[in-house]
């Protein structure tokens, strides 16, 4: 019988599936008393859409292992950094055709809104150029911005650096 953990980590992100919530970096801890299994995760971000689906997905998996009181808590302190992604994470997003993040900045306080293009160090997942142009900052997930390679000329997502 694998561990909650085990089965915790393997779950999948409900907007990006080629990603585990351990390899985004969501899955904070799985505890088990033997009575009980408590689940942290930490959104990519206070407001996302994705956290029931993450909650629901969390419980069922866990039930159907055999584990019959799975409680999922949101903690959103520390926040989400795209620097918790995983190595494997990150060659999973690259393997699907998305860029994935650099390195976060870093900020004192809240993180701001921006409603303008950001320049970010970003390359091309398919032919890896730089020349690339941001075409709107909100994919199709809100951790997401699209760009467009000049040189291939191929649209692409590219996760957002938090």
């Amino acid at each position: 019988m694998r561990t909650p953990y085990e089965v915790a980590a393997a779950v999948t992100d409900p907007e990006m599936p080629m990603l585990t919530l351990d390899d985004l970096g969501v899955l904070r801890d799985v505890a088990d008393d033997g009575d009980s299994v408590v689940v942290t995760i930490t959104p990519t971000y206070s407001g996302c859409p994705a956290v029931a689906a993450m909650r629901d997905d969390l419980v069922r998996v866990l039930d159907e292992e055999g584990f019959d009181d799975v409680r999922v808590e949101v903690v959103l302190a520390p926040a989400w950094s795209s620097d918790w992604i995983s190595a494997r994470g990150r060659r999973a997003l690259a393997a699907h055709g998305l860029s994935a993040p650099g390195p976060a900045p870093r900020r004192d306080g809240p993180v701001t809104l921006a409603l303008t293009p950001t320049r970010r160090d970003v390359r091309c997942p398919r032919c890896h150029s730089s020349e690339v142009a941001v075409t709107s900052e909100f994919g199709p997930t809100p951790c997401t911005a699209l760009y467009r390679c000049a040189t291939c000329l191929e649209p692409f997502e590219h996760v957002k650096e938090i």
